[in-house]
């Protein structure tokens, strides 16, 4: 989306401390936050780093269970089918976490 419409704002200085402070929570630009909450969305905190470290494990065991499923079905010696759905049900439950903890929400504020 192109950006052509500029907008100024005057802050006082406490005002522009919380936003500064807020968007580095978000990991976004002050701009970006803006614009998120002026869409109706509520940011997340960035997570710490014992989030990214299970994320990176899960990621790990997700792909170790795949490729036990694609050995498996080329020797021909396990349920490949549950496996495959296991490996499936895995990377659903990462793809939750990720939106639970990472993804802004909608907000609920009846202004919008």
């Amino acid at each position: 989306m192109k950006r052509t419409v500029k907008k100024q704002f005057w802050f006082s200085k406490v005002e522009a401390q919380d936003l500064q402070k807020k968007a580095k929570k978000t990991c976004l630009s002050e701009a970006a936050l803006v614009r998120l909450l002026v869409r109706g969305y509520e940011p997340k905190e960035r997570p710490d780093e014992k989030f990214y470290d299970v994320m990176r494990q899960l990621s790990a065991i997700g792909n170790n269970i795949n490729q036990l499923s694609v050995k498996a079905n080329a020797l021909g010696f396990i349920d490949t089918q549950m496996l495959k759905a296991e490996a499936q049900r895995w990377h659903r439950f990462q793809a939750n976490i990720e939106r639970e903890f990472l993804r802004p929400e909608k907000s609920g504020l009846k202004w919008q």
